[in-house]
């Protein structure tokens, strides 16, 4: 049989509520007001607090507060990461970076994605002898290399991908403006090497030189174009010039046009390599190597330790032969006589399977253990293992003024004998290197060598993520000596 809940008993307390209730229920609502009345301290009191009540309400409403406000604002974050005009901004404020040179105010043209960064997703087909997917990675610094320090600071980077590292660091550049009418630069992110790599073998010349002219039919389509035709304006190319001036009087190396269009024409080209002799508004820009630091203290750390390297040999040499070319007869002799030299390292490469060559670690081992780095010519006059020696400061032996002196004048001393040394190919002394470094004191040598390490950071492209380097790096140099030489033309 269930049994039904009982309820609880009452609480101990329940009689006193009810009470309670009952008496709040029916209390006179006019005793208080008759106790008051009745009692005369009571009645000066509430006399005392009417009196003050009204007075106050008087000087408020004669005599309003001013009320002051301080306007807040919500940073535009953008602007105060990438705008070049900081005098607004507090220097203190965290993650503001300075722009620290005031000629320079860049503009990056938001182009459709088919010209950089579109090309990027058939990667495997950039390039006719090797696939750039792993080359691509990073933006464009490549696979990292943890082997050789900080992952963060060293990468496989291909040496013709300079226009992607460029891309990225303009983009994150402290004196970027995202509003066109206070640019004095207009920077045009092509990536014109990548798509000219993924031609070279295009038998149709319509087809190798159609982007070229879709580029330029949508740059000069812009009102900004206008103002100037293009004088302000630059590209940054990640191959040789060559790759971009195909002649009809000559061999088809597999080139578009871009660099003999009249508007190309009126802009300035940056590029690893120019034209000598047809390249006026062209300006060389160092290869990319393998170290792309974050900081001062990551520079300041390689060059100390370039600085105490211990170098063994007088000279080394690292390249292969070349065949059908003139490069070659001078290639072959730098090999025969490094073989036969016990104080020359040579690190001869091969077209056909692995090589130590490639690999980044092995070359700067070679170079950082060598007081002199032999730089012949190579498919082109320019390498880019001049910039691997200046990084392991190895001190560069030219032998054509193309590979270096008529190429790179923003970033190398206008006194070439402070940093190299010059042996003309066709002297005598080309047949016996060795002798003529010899000839050279030690006390010359290590003033090059100190000259060299300190060159190192105007030509290293730092992390495009940095921020506050410490140093400037070689877009740094390029965007300064740029916006003098726009200036120079507009003015």
């Amino acid at each position: 049989m269930l049994s039904r809940k009982q309820p609880p008993p009452d609480s101990p307390w329940k009689e006193k509520e009810e009470k309670l209730l009952y008496y709040t229920k029916n209390k006179e609502p006019n005793n208080l007001l008759m106790t008051i009345l009745n009692n005369p301290h009571l009645r000066f009191g509430a006399f005392v607090f009417v009196f003050l009540s009204a007075w106050l309400l008087l000087l408020l409403f004669w005599f309003p507060p001013k009320i002051t406000t301080t306007p807040t604002t919500t940073p535009n974050v953008a602007s105060a990461v990438l705008v070049p005009d900081q005098g607004e901004q507090p220097k203190s404020q965290l993650n503001v970076r300075i722009c620290e040179d005031p000629s320079v105010s860049v503009y990056v043209y938001p182009l459709p994605a088919k010209f950089n960064t579109g090309l990027l997703d058939r990667c495997k087909t950039l390039n006719v002898y090797t696939d750039m997917c792993p080359h691509i990675a990073n933006h464009g610094l490549g696979q990292p290399k943890p082997n050789m320090g900080s992952a963060a600071s060293w990468f496989a980077t291909h040496q013709f991908i300079a226009e992607m590292i460029i891309h990225a660091r303009v983009e994150n550049h402290p004196c970027r403006t995202h509003d066109p009418s206070r640019a004095t630069l207009f920077y045009v992110p092509f990536y014109g090497g990548l798509y000219a790599s993924s031609k070279f073998r295009e038998v149709n010349l319509t087809t190798r030189d159609e982007l070229a002219f879709e580029l330029v039919e949508h740059i000069q389509s812009q009102p900004i174009w206008q103002k100037r035709h293009g004088k302000d304006h630059f590209i940054a190319l990640g191959r040789t010039a060559w790759d971009f001036m195909r002649t009809t009087d000559g061999p088809d190396f597999g080139a578009n046009v871009l660099l003999n269009l009249p508007a190309v024409k009126n802009m300035s080209v940056l590029t690893v390599e120019r034209q000598p002799w047809q390249g006026a508004n062209q300006f060389g820009i160092p290869y990319p190597s393998y170290f792309h630091p974050s900081s001062l203290p990551e520079m300041l750390t390689w060059q100390a330790k370039m600085r105490g390297a211990a170098r063994p040999y007088l000279f080394s040499f690292i390249g292969g032969p070349r065949k059908g070319l003139e490069k070659a007869a001078i290639r072959n002799e730098f090999i025969r006589q490094c073989a036969e030299s016990g104080r020359c390292f040579l690190m001869k490469c091969g077209a056909n399977g692995a090589s130590k060559c490639h690999e980044p670690s092995e070359v700067l081992k070679v170079m950082s253990e060598s007081q002199f780095c032999l730089q012949a010519p190579g498919d082109s006059y320019t390498r880019r293992s001049t910039f691997d020696s200046v990084l392991a400061g190895c001190i560069p032996v030219f032998f054509s003024p193309h590979t270096a002196y008529t190429q790179y004048k923003w970033f190398l001393p206008a006194e070439v004998s402070e940093y190299s040394v010059y042996i003309d190919e066709r002297s005598e002394g080309s047949k016996s290197i060795e002798e003529e470094l010899l000839k050279i004191p030690a006390e010359k040598m290590e003033m090059m060598r100190e000259k060299v390490i300190q060159m190192i950071p105007s030509l290293t492209y730092a992390h495009p993520s940095a921020s506050g380097l410490g140093f400037k790096d070689a877009v740094d140099v390029a965007l300064a000596s740029l916006a003098n030489h726009v200036n120079n033309l507009v003015h």
